[in-house]
């Protein structure tokens, strides 16, 4: 994947956990999704005292996305740190990963940074792979 595009994947997902709502785990959240046309969707954490309709960054992301039409990814990035300090690499959650095979291929690339200089790639088939989907 083209360095640059990466860089402005994470970039987007560190602007995003600023939006980020999270009064209750303090841990915030941001991601920035790349579809096939090249088109940017963003997301962050969306928290809930009752905890259950609380939204990952992830999934706001592809949910934003897929409401707009756009079903086909390349790949997310994810970062997030408590108290919004970015220290160690933030990956999707179970169900974020399980949403993501929902739409993408085990080939797509999920992108997590400590900064923009500390960057790990890894794929969807990586953090799951043995996921029900359709592809």
């Amino acid at each position: 994947m083209d360095e640059r595009v990466v860089r402005q994947l994470v970039e987007k997902a560190i602007e995003m956990t600023n939006f980020s709502y999270a009064p209750y785990s303090n841990f915030t959240v941001g991601a920035a999704l790349l579809t096939d046309e090249g088109e940017i969707y963003t997301g962050c954490n969306i928290e809930n005292a009752a905890y259950g309709p609380s939204n990952c960054a992830e999934r706001t992301a592809v949910f934003k996305a897929v409401s707009e039409g756009k079903k086909n990814f390349k790949a997310i990035a994810v970062v997030g740190g408590l108290n919004k300090k970015i220290e160690d690499y933030c990956s999707p959650c179970g169900v974020c990963r399980q949403v993501l095979a929902e739409f993408c291929d085990k080939d797509f690339k999920v992108i997590m940074a400590r900064s923009l200089d500390d960057i790990k790639i890894l794929t969807l088939g990586d953090l799951l792979p043995e996921s029900f989907s359709l592809k």
